[in-house]
């Protein structure tokens, strides 16, 4: 069983349940908004850090964090991760943020806009830690015969559709 240090930095998220899980297997340790009072966020803003209230300390090199979206959220309420994905590398040991975006269109003229509230305590993200290959790279002029994968230099979408 892997241990991973977390320093709390907020008492309140271990009020709010931290730390915590969806389910029995869930692959996430929920991430809570630890602000002072609700934030709004419009649709098409620029994105905002949100603290966590903890920072980790992975320290094997062996294995990084990744701070995902609850897919609820985004699905439903249209809150996804400003950056897509949240990596944290072994090293770090700084407070974790989260960044956040409302990614709602903007209001249509005569329609309010689908604002979404981020109230103190919401489980906003997850912290999911996974093994970390660090291969070593081999610079080369061109691909060896062989080597080349069954798709070749073939991107988005040259595997076909069904």
């Amino acid at each position: 069983m892997m241990r991973i240090a977390v320093r709390v930095l907020d008492p309140r998220v271990t009020a709010w349940g931290f730390p915590r899980r969806g389910s029995v297997h869930s692959a996430g340790l929920d991430l809570f908004a630890c602000h002072d009072a609700p934030l709004l966020l419009e649709p098409q803003v620029p994105a905002v850090l949100i603290p966590s209230g903890i920072s980790v300390m992975i320290r094997d090199p062996n294995w990084c964090g990744f701070v995902l979206p609850r897919s609820g959220l985004g699905h439903r309420e249209g809150l996804v991760l400003g950056n897509g994905t949240g990596v944290i590398d072994a090293d770090y040991e700084g407070p974790l943020l989260i960044s956040v975006w409302n990614r709602n269109p903007a209001a249509a003229p005569g329609r309010r806009p689908a604002n979404i509230v981020i109230e103190p305590g919401d489980r906003i993200a997850q912290l999911v830690v996974v093994r970390v290959a660090q291969p070593e790279f081999e610079i080369v002029e061109e691909a060896r015969p062989g080597d080349e994968g069954a798709r070749g230099g073939g991107g988005f979408g040259s595997s076909g559709r069904r």
